[in-house]
This record gives C-alpha cells, sequence and structure tokens, in this order.
C-alpha cells in the first residue's frame, strides 16, 4: 500500500501545475479490465462540487476530480490491510473497505475489480462513495 501513497500524493502534488494529473494506472487483466474500462465511461464530470480533470498517462482505469482531491483507480490489488473477517459496510449497495491505517482511502471490494478511492479531507467521503456507487453498479453488475 505505500506505492499507492506515493501515487497519490504525486497526484495531489502535481494537480497544482496547470495540464493533467501525473498519476500511475493499474493494470487489471480478463472482465476485471473490461469492467473498469465500462466504469470509465460512467463515471461523472462533476463529484462533490469537484470538476474531473485529464490524466497522464492517459488511461481507462483512473479518473481525478478537482486538483487531484479525489482519485480513483480501477484494478488496483487487494487492499492488503483487508482481514477476511472484516466487516465492510455498503453504500448505495457497494461495499467499501476503509483502511484502517490511511483515513482518505476506501476500496471497493465486492466486484470484478478492486476500485480505490482517495478522497482528501475537503469532500464528505459519504457523499463521494454513494455518487460513485451508481456507476461501480451499472460497470460492475453482480
Amino acid at each position: 500500500m505505500r506505492v499507492v501513497t506515493g501515487i497519490v500524493l504525486t497526484a495531489l502534488v502535481v494537480a497544482g501545475c496547470s495540464g493533467p494529473v501525473r498519476i500511475d494506472p493499474p493494470a487489471p487483466q480478463g472482465e476485471a479490465a473490461a469492467g473498469c474500462e465500462r466504469l470509465a465511461r460512467e463515471l461523472p464530470q462533476e463529484l462533490d462540487g469537484a470538476k474531473r480533470r485529464e490524466t497522464t498517462p492517459r488511461s481507462p482505469y483512473v479518473a481525478v476530480w478537482g486538483d487531484g482531491e479525489i482519485a480513483l483507480r480501477c484494478g488496483v490489488p487487494r487492499p492488503t490491510a483487508m482481514n477476511p473477517t472484516d466487516t465492510v459496510p455498503e453504500v448505495n449497495g457497494v461495499a467499501w473497505f476503509a483502511d484502517p491505517e490511511r483515513p482518505t482511502l476506501f476500496t471497493a471490494v465486492d466486484r470484478e475489480a478492486y476500485i480505490e478511492v482517495t478522497i482528501s479531507r475537503e469532500h464528505t467521503p459519504g457523499e463521494v462513495l454513494a455518487d460513485l456507487a451508481g456507476p461501480i453498479t451499472k460497470a460492475f453488475p453482480h
């Protein structure tokens, strides 16, 4: 998970500059990749008042809103901090694992692909996750 921390921090630092936000995309395979590509088409242009930004390198597996305060990566590995017995709350039908060591990191864990969302403290996680539930459910139906 430390690699992801660096990736998100890079996105936040670069976001202050003009141009696309730099964020390293994951490399999902098979049905996970297909679902992530469907999700990319469903994601909103605005999320919790923040407009969607371009990313570099361009990838259907990442999305960023605002000055990098909300970042989504689809097709990431299973959260290493998640235990099989952890209780995972649902928001609008999507199960989200909240990393106890990283309070701004949430991972959707009940689809063919793990979907990681980093939400800065300027945004309300419940609202962001609720707004993402519809596109995730549409791209990854049960």
